[in-house]
């Protein structure tokens, strides 16, 4: 379970997360992070939050963000919202680790996927950011707060999530796992 002042870290990159607020500590209504990006170049494709808004304010370094298709910066002291239902991502370009807070609106079940990511991410389960496949059903499917891919049109990705998403549950894939979270989903 996500408790405030818990850092979770990336072994093979040496990325942080220090969890600022969690969900329970804001009764669903946020998630705060600060995170300390190492690591060089994209570690997701570039996706959406259908339910939930993020923002950014960079502490140290360059944040370079993908909105509307265009690439931007920004930089030490400046804030930058990506909303809801819009094609982003977030990441580092610079050879200095870039370290912002980021705030997730509304918190939802966010905190368990991110501690639960870098578990997996540890076990190596997760290679270049990418979930394996049915891995990946099972948690769009299962968690509360969805993220989805902007490169494949969301109604093929909602009968995949809802068709391969509990066939993969059969197989023993979790959206959560006991291991990371300490409770399963």
């Amino acid at each position: 379970m996500p408790t405030k002042g818990q850092i979770v870290i990336d072994n093979f990159t040496g990325d942080t997360i220090e969890f600022l607020e969690t969900s329970s500590d804001t009764n669903g209504e946020r998630v705060t992070l600060k995170v300390t990006l190492k690591s060089k170049g994209q570690t997701v494709d570039d996706h959406l939050h259908p339910l939930q808004d993020e923002s950014f304010k960079v502490l140290s370094g360059r944040m370079t963000y993908l909105l509307d298709g265009k690439q931007n910066y920004v930089s030490a002291g400046e804030e930058i919202i990506l909303p809801k239902n819009k094609p982003h991502n977030h990441y580092n370009t610079s050879d200095e680790p870039v370290e912002f807070i980021q705030t997730i609106i509304p918190g939802i079940d966010v905190d368990y996927f991110i501690e639960n990511l870098f578990g997996m991410i540890n076990d190596g389960k997760v290679k270049e950011g990418k979930l394996p496949f049915l891995q990946a059903m099972v948690t769009a499917r299962y968690l509360e707060s969805p993220s989805r891919l902007a490169a494949i049109p969301m109604g093929l990705q909602n009968v995949l999530i809802h068709t391969i998403g509990p066939l993969a549950r059969t197989f023993g894939y979790r959206a959560l796992y006991k291991k990371y979270t300490g409770i399963e989903k």
